[in-house]
């Protein structure tokens, strides 16, 4: 028969060990991921290309949880962004030619700087919906390419 003191050094021992086993597991690295973003339709060697990975609670916003930007270069210009938590994300993107990390727009709103969005997603009046633009980012390497245009006119 287990006496008191028994019962509380068992308890001890077992708390012990889940407090242990806590400490342990808050220590290993979480699944994360590289994704890499081919920007292409790049036509001037002029600023930086910033990309943000979005939610679909962020896109279209300012509060996207993840932002690459990379000297652009004519064609194509590669950014990456690490440490990517596993989910289902959409890349917004622009050519910042002023290097002052805004999209600028004209009277009607309509941004200057040629943008574009993951998978191409097609433009719809309040732009592309996150289902066109989705894709999903597990724990390797996850390669997204997108074209940037400007809006209403040939590039």
């Amino acid at each position: 028969m287990a006496t008191i003191a028994d019962v509380r050094v068992r308890r001890r021992i077992a708390l012990g060990g889940a407090l242990l086993a806590l400490s342990l597991g808050a220590a290993l690295p979480s699944r994360a991921a590289l994704v890499e973003i081919a920007v292409t339709g790049v036509a001037e060697a002029r600023g930086h290309v910033r990309v943000e990975l979005c939610t679909r609670d962020t896109f279209l916003k300012q509060s996207c949880p993840y932002q690459g930007v990379a000297v652009a270069t004519p064609g194509a210009t590669l950014v990456k962004i690490s440490d990517v938590a596993p989910g289902e994300y959409a890349v917004q993107a622009f050519q910042d030619e002023t290097d002052q990390g805004v999209v600028h727009q004209n009277l009607l709103g309509i941004p200057r700087e040629k943008i574009g969005f993951s998978n191409d997603a097609p433009l719809h009046l309040r732009g592309p919906r996150f289902k066109d633009a989705a894709f999903f980012v597990g724990d390797e390497v996850k390669r997204v390419t997108l074209r940037l245009s400007h809006l209403f006119h040939a590039d």
